[in-house]
């Protein structure tokens, strides 16, 4: 039958199945070409396909969309970190160490959820194109850049939840993540968002963790304080816990199992 590889789909930055953001998990024993994971993505067709490979006392991880691989992604590192402990790959009290293109990531258990250590990114006040604006609906009264990734913040809640962009001219501007947010008027967060990456073929994430990278810096300067409670309102939905510790930010969430099996090679 030939060489099976441990393949795992988790719905992360939930607690509840089928809410979340679900990821692919490809625990790999030996490197595999880019083409080939870059299919393997394709063919899972989930916003983000981990793939995992032992490197030392860690493991060397990329993620790539169905179309491209992308430096940094969040809910994929949280589902990888899960199926570690889950399957005992890792002792609960083993501290998950990636090596990736944004540097080293670690990940370790508090409780019923799992940290993230990720960079902290800033944004600059930029203004936006009319033509994204146009096709996302909206008029922020703050906007900001980094390199090709946008950060706009709108007047409320109910702006954000109400958003339907034309993906279709958003599919041809070179841009990484279009954040959108407002303070939560739900007492039980401080603020919320959406995320579009239509670019990297995906045309709403349901839960960024690297988007996060930037909304809790951002935040943090406005709200003057370090923890948040973060509500990522797409269809699916997610919760996120941001705290800031220098140049860091720690992601928390939870995650959720759905399928284990093997892929055929």
């Amino acid at each position: 039958m030939g060489t099976t590889i441990p393949l795992y789909q988790v719905d992360a930055f939930t607690g509840e199945a089928f809410r979340g953001n679900p990821a692919a998990v490809c625990m790999l024993d030996a490197p595999r070409p880019v083409a080939w994971m870059q299919a393997v993505a394709r063919e899972m067709n989930l916003s983000e396909t981990a793939f995992l490979l032992p490197e030392g006392e860690g493991y060397h991880l990329r993620w790539f969309t169905p179309t491209v691989e992308v430096p940094l992604c969040g809910h994929a590192t949280l589902a990888s970190a899960h199926i570690l402990w889950e399957t005992g790959r890792l002792k609960p009290d083993v501290i998950a160490q990636f090596h990736t293109l944004s540097g080293l990531l670690t990940a370790r258990k508090v409780g019923n959820r799992i940290e993230l250590n990720f960079p902290a990114k800033t944004v600059e006040p930029a203004e936006i194109p009319e033509r994204i604006l146009k096709a996302l609906g909206v008029r922020p009264h703050s906007s900001w850049q980094n390199d090709h990734d946008y950060l706009m913040e709108v007047e409320n809640e109910d702006i954000v939840r109400g958003l339907q962009p034309d993906f279709n001219i958003l599919r041809d501007i070179p841009s990484h993540l279009f954040i959108i947010t407002a303070v939560s008027k739900n007492p039980g967060y401080d603020f919320i968002s959406r995320v579009f990456v239509p670019y990297n073929g995906i045309d709403e994430d349901p839960v960024t963790g690297s988007a996060h990278c930037y909304l809790g810096p951002y935040w943090a300067h406005k709200m003057k304080k370090a923890v948040f409670a973060a509500y990522q309102a797409s269809e699916r939905g997610g919760e996120l816990r941001v705290r800031l510790q220098e140049d860091r930010v720690i992601l928390g969430g939870q995650a959720v199992t759905i399928t284990r099996g093997e892929l055929m090679v």
